[in-house]
């Protein structure tokens, strides 16, 4: 049924237009891929995007093991103690206590491995081409409308009209009437400020 339903949908989408390529290639491909028996796997749907995102981020914007976790370090015994959360006992939060050889070997289970990238970029963000790939897709982007529409003729004035705010009357150079043209608006641009990220030390 459900190889039926994606069947019907995708020659929906070409009857309206919005699939590419010719009809003959078109029903090859439908064929192709229709014909084998298909083994649908359905399962609960997460709570949302934010949800799927939040959860993904927890493995590509953070460490294995943060400073404010570690709870004691015992030169002597040579052992760490760590507070982690047991996800079996109601996500209580527990303490282990580990040798420093054992504790040093799962750290290093969340190393990547040499030349692995965490993140990897696909389409129009993959490295290759990625700057002629931008361009273009910004320039087939529609313009963004303006706020409100900026006037293009110069404001008419006379030596007693009044300045618009914050402007003088005259020409600080010539000291003629001034004939004020607005060419554009400079809003404030927002910068991130720098982040810290925390680490592990080692020694």
């Amino acid at each position: 049924m459900f190889r039926g339903k994606f069947r019907a949908g995708l020659q929906a989408l070409y009857g309206q237009g919005r699939l590419l390529g010719s009809r003959p290639a078109f029903q090859r491909l439908l064929f192709r891929a229709t014909r084998p028996p298909w083994n649908v796997y359905v399962k609960r749907p997460f709570a949302g995007p934010e949800t799927v995102l939040a959860y993904l981020a927890r493995y590509t914007h953070r460490i294995g093991l943060t400073n404010y976790r570690l709870r004691a370090v015992d030169r002597a015994a040579r052992t760490v103690t760590f507070a982690y959360k047991d996800y079996a006992d109601r996500s209580r939060q527990k303490t282990l206590r580990l040798g420093c050889d054992e504790f040093i070997r799962r750290l290093r289970l969340h190393l990547l491995p040499p030349r692995f990238v965490k993140i990897r970029h696909y389409g129009l963000l993959a490295n290759r081409d990625r700057h002629a790939h931008l361009l273009a897709a910004r320039a087939a982007l529609p313009a963004a409308p303006t706020d409100s529409p900026l006037p293009t003729q110069p404001m008419e004035t006379s030596p007693t009209a009044e300045a618009p705010a914050g402007l003088p009357r005259c020409c600080p150079h010539c000291h003629a009437p001034a004939n004020w043209v607005l060419v554009s608006i400079l809003r404030p641009v927002y910068q991130r400020p720098a982040r810290t990220v925390p680490y592990l030390d080692s020694s």
